[in-house]
């Protein structure tokens, strides 16, 4: 069982609704970013994504490119994203850590190798945009070997016909992008998710964790009362880019967290 396994047994078992947080790995810089991580279990997370920077990051709106790219010019690499990992596992070893991107960056360092490390550094699972299921004996079958979860995404255009595919070597959790279109593109709606989601738990026994375009504490609440939790990435990042300080930071996703939470 891995670390998020267990907390969504543990918050199965206690009937809450998780939150999980997105942030990028050295947005603006490292140590903004790690001071920023090391907050997120004590203002309510329950799964932090931790965005592994990359020059072409196609599924994402310009709040996360732009996050990408301070991080990389701020001297941000994979070494570095995953010494964060490492880092925040000295001082917390139950809080589960999923880490987010592009398969580029991990290819480029070689499968075998990203796995081990990841493992070390603490990594509980993997989500990979842009790989899909056709690719599974890439990454996704030797992670799932590693002992970590590879978390898939499904979206509003992914039909009954597709579903099971998506399924098929998923674990940890499947992520419902709730919006058709790019991240912090949109608003999320509870009318719209709540079949969706209905129609991915009738195919799976995972949790189905809803992301893209929820903004505020009342909608992670709407969105998660539909769901088994909800993801807030953008409206996080942006605050980051816009040089809030840290402890700001923390009190919206405390505030997002309870809104979750609360569902």
């Amino acid at each position: 069982m891995t670390r998020i396994d267990a907390r969504f047994a543990a918050l199965k078992a206690s009937g809450k609704k998780a939150f999980v947080a997105y942030i990028m790995g050295g947005d603006p810089d490292l140590e903004t970013s790690l001071a920023l991580m090391k907050g997120l279990p004590g203002a309510g997370v329950d799964v932090i994504e931790l965005g592994m920077p990359f020059t072409d990051p196609m599924a994402d709106g310009p709040t996360i490119q732009l996050a990408g790219q301070r991080a990389l010019e701020g001297g941000q690499t994979l070494q570095k994203t995953l010494d964060m990992v490492a880092e925040f596992r000295k001082g917390d070893d139950e809080t589960p850590i999923v880490m987010m991107g592009y398969y580029n960056p991990i290819y480029s360092r070689g499968v075998d190798k990203f796995l081990v490390d990841a493992k070390a550094a603490g990594v509980d699972g993997l989500i990979v945009v842009d790989l899909p299921p056709e690719e599974d004996d890439e990454l996704c079958i030797p992670a799932q070997k590693a002992g970590m979860n590879f978390i898939r995404l499904a979206t509003p255009t992914t039909d009954d016909r597709r579903l099971p595919k998506v399924l098929q070597n998923t674990s940890g959790f499947v992520y419902y992008v709730s919006i058709t279109g790019i991240t912090g593109a949109a608003a999320a709606e509870a009318g719209d998710v709540g079949p969706e989601v209905a129609r991915i738990k009738a195919a799976t026994d995972l949790p189905v964790i809803v992301g893209f375009g929820i903004r505020s504490p009342e909608t992670a609440q709407a969105i998660a009362s539909v769901a088994d939790g909800a993801v807030v990435g953008s409206a996080i990042v942006k605050m980051v880019g816009e040089g809030k300080p840290v402890p700001e930071i923390l009190a919206f996703v405390e505030g997002l967290a309870a809104g979750a939470h609360a569902a």
